[in-house]
């Protein structure tokens, strides 16, 4: 077990100081958040740290990090951001410990390592401040260049119908960093920040069985997956995951506009699309918010359910259509 520390400056002055904790992992979660602030503290702050691990080279699943911080932030501060991910990092040995460390930084790109700035410590003697004029990526840290640029990512989307006016089309989007030696356990190679714990399961099996569909696909990525709306039910999502998956990895041709696909399957390793609920309100959907250029993905058991001018109409719109039974060739 080891431990390392370090502090933010909140917005009034006062010193935050978050605690990282490496223990034996024993088959719990890779990463858990507890302390002052409640859930919503800790959501985010997991969130922050696996986003942030993304860019990192050298894989271990064996351990686990408990992060605790001893106050709360107001509701929308996040300087304390780069301290987690500081503090994680010297936990596990990424970085050399730096006792009294200090720092402020925020990020909306903590899969791509970057740090977008700060809002408060600006003067501050000792404080590590994220953003221009300060770090502006984590290689910096260790002298490198910004990762940034290896990074591959692919969004797709998906119906989310709940037969309300809150009906919409949402994004999944995929990252991959190439590992420098094979992982373990594909499954624990995928970080999915912001779902819990049956959704992260979920898509962590998907992804991992679509791979093993790909030849040499496995063992070879480190993958960050994000959802633009966490809270939704069902498996209709898979199919656009594991087309996001395959573009981002180089296995699937990019369409001009977006890609937008539903359905699930029960044997991804063998490449198989299933069926979904839904058809007639989904449909209506897409075709609603269908735009030139995008490329709309549809389980062939749907095909003889489709009203007779739903192609003609989705190619009026700029749009094209397929009914698949199976992803791509490998």
């Amino acid at each position: 077990m080891s431990a390392a520390e370090c502090r933010s400056i909140l917005a009034d002055g006062s010193v935050m100081t978050i605690c990282a904790t490496r223990r034996e992992r024993a088959g719990r979660a890779d990463v858990k958040c507890a302390g002052a602030g409640g859930p919503q503290l800790a959501e985010r702050m997991q969130q922050v740290v696996r986003l942030a691990r993304l860019t990192e080279p050298r894989f271990d699943s064996r351990d686990q990090v408990l992060l605790t911080a001893d106050r709360a932030p107001a509701p929308h501060e996040r300087d304390w951001e780069l301290a987690a991910v500081l503090a994680d990092r010297m936990a596990r040995g990424v970085l050399p410990p730096q006792p009294g460390l200090a720092a402020n930084g925020w990020s909306d790109e903590w899969h791509l390592g970057r740090v977008g700035g700060h809002a408060h410590g600006a003067g501050r003697e000792g404080l590590l401040l994220g953003g221009p004029g300060g770090v502006t990526h984590l290689g910096a840290l260790h002298g490198q260049s910004c990762a940034s640029g290896a990074v591959s990512g692919a969004r797709a989307w998906f119906p989310l119908h709940s037969g309300g006016i809150n009906d919409s089309l949402c994004w999944v989007e995929v990252s991959v960093y190439p590992l420098a030696a094979p992982a373990g356990e594909e499954e624990d190679t995928i970080a999915v920040p912001g779902l819990d714990v049956t959704g992260q399961l979920a898509v962590r099996q998907a992804l991992a069985a679509a791979r093993r569909f790909d030849a040499r696909a496995e063992g070879r990525w480190r993958t960050a997956v994000r959802f633009g709306q966490p809270r939704f039910h069902g498996k209709s999502y898979e199919l656009a995951l594991v087309v996001a998956d395959r573009m981002a990895r180089g296995r699937e041709f990019l369409a001009r506009g977006r890609v937008i696909a539903t359905g699930c399957s029960s044997a991804w390793q063998s490449g198989r699309v299933d069926t979904v609920e839904g058809l007639a309100p989904k449909c209506a959907l897409i075709l609603a918010q269908a735009a030139p250029g995008d490329r709309i993905l549809l389980p062939r058991a749907w095909e003889a359910g489709l009203d007779a001018g739903f192609a003609a109409a989705v190619k009026a719109k700029g749009a094209s259509m397929a009914c698949i039974e199976h992803i791509g060739l490998p």
